[in-house]
């Protein structure tokens, strides 16, 4: 590259650096993006973090007291863009700080097609479901509620079963963006559990305006709860307070098998006191979207460490029960040009991009193993993407999500997130 060039350059990414400042919502921009960049950053603890790249075997040694505190990282990178890729084939790499340990870079891949969010597919599953929501020692009256399957058409999903105020926002997709760019890809890297994220940041492509931000928020700490059966059946959940979380919300799937050894009735229980399931709540939501939910007691206060799940729902579930706790945390946003001093100009941004923070945790209710999955703690949604551990085998990505059928496909979004 001619020196020219790269003096043009270098002097282009130092202003985009000292131009790239917290969106203000004093005034909207006029015009743009050009460009959008979404980041999502998780920690997952607890049973979802237990058989991450060790296999059986290292899942026997957890189920035994070993390998405690074992925890993973996830980060989703996403670029979408109004420009073609010019020239050819659409690259763009996106360059961490040395604290990340992904390398010099890693590349935003575009792919020709991009996984539907999962629904209920497939077989028409039999028995009922049930729905419980809230917390307390006892259900109220009114619940649960009784969804009979056989009343329902094949591949047919319960009317009203998910949340419909909280949409799922993973931001740029193939769908709303010219030319697209995500990771995890399939490059064999990603996130560890010592990977650190604040510092300088730079996303450059041949589709897009070259992007520059520092980031002074680091993946969230994990999330350790403890489970305590109370004599009355109802189960006390506790859970340590996580530093910047917004809020929590616990969430239970369970269900009793039938005669035979098929699925019986499926449980699903809910700590939102307005009995909300699903949708985008298990997603990574805004500290703004996250108000409005403590507000109307949908999601539990960032100063609540307690939720006890009603005996009825342990009761109606006796076979097999799995919970999962979510702290909702910070985001950080960026964008540039900055706003003008002049307030009649007008403003057109060129690219905009912002980093959004959630920590989760996970256990096992069963006859037996009670706790499981916070062995050794005083306790992760994409292709279950990019995870590590604290262990010395590291897991490898698995870049790409495949939706999956029947009732397990349409309870997937509460027990386990999607890309």
């Amino acid at each position: 590259m001619p020196g020219n060039r790269k003096l043009i350059i270098s002097l282009a990414l130092g202003a985009a650096v000292v131009g790239a400042i917290p969106v203000l919502a004093q005034r909207s921009p006029s015009g743009g993006p050009v460009a959008r960049y979404d980041m999502r950053a998780g920690t997952v603890s607890g049973m979802a973090a237990m058989g991450a790249g060790g296999g059986m075997g290292m899942g026997m040694s957890m189920m035994m007291g070993g390998g405690g505190n074992r925890l993973q990282h996830e980060l989703y990178l996403r670029l979408g863009s109004s420009r073609a890729a010019a020239p050819g084939t659409p690259k763009a790499d996106h360059f961490m700080p040395a604290g990340a340990r992904l390398g010099k870079s890693v590349a935003l891949v575009t792919p020709r097609l991009e996984p539907a969010v999962e629904e209920w597919k497939g077989e028409k599953p039999k028995g009922r479901l049930l729905l419980f929501w809230g917390c307390g020692e006892h259900a109220p009256k009114g619940q649960p509620i009784v969804i009979d399957f056989a009343k329902l058409a094949a591949g047919q999903a319960p009317p009203g079963l998910w949340s419909t105020t909280i949409v799922r926002d993973w931001g740029p997709t193939l769908t709303n963006s010219k030319t697209f760019g995500r990771w995890p890809a399939e490059d064999g890297k990603y996130v560890k559990a010592d990977s650190a994220l604040p510092g300088d940041h730079r996303i450059v492509g041949n589709y897009s305006p070259d992007i520059a931000f520092t980031l002074t928020k680091d993946f969230m700490a994990a999330l350790r709860s403890k489970q305590a059966n109370q004599p009355s059946g109802a189960q006390l959940v506790t859970w340590n307070a996580v530093p910047d979380a917004t809020g929590y919300l616990a969430t239970l799937v369970g269900g009793k098998m039938g005669p035979r050894g098929d699925m019986g009735d499926m449980v699903m229980w809910s700590s939102s006191a307005t009995r909300q399931f699903g949708g985008g709540l298990d997603d990574w939501l805004t500290p703004a979207q996250v108000a409005g939910l403590v507000r109307d007691r949908t999601v539990m206060t960032p100063q609540t460490t307690s939720c006890m799940v009603p005996a009825e729902v342990r009761a109606a579930a006796p076979d097999f029960k799995m919970g999962t706790l979510t702290a909702y945390g910070p985001m950080e946003s960026f964008s540039y040009p900055p706003a003008p001093a002049n307030p009649k100009a007008a403003w057109v941004l060129e690219w905009s991009a912002r980093v959004r923070h959630r920590s989760t945790t996970s256990w096992m209710d069963m006859p037996g193993m009670e706790g499981m999955g916070d062995m050794g703690m005083d306790d992760e949604g994409d292709g279950r993407t990019s995870s590590s551990s604290s262990s010395s085998q590291q897991p490898r990505q698995k870049p790409k999500c495949k939706p999956r059928g029947g009732l397990g496909g349409m309870l997937g979004g509460i027990v386990s997130p999607g890309c």
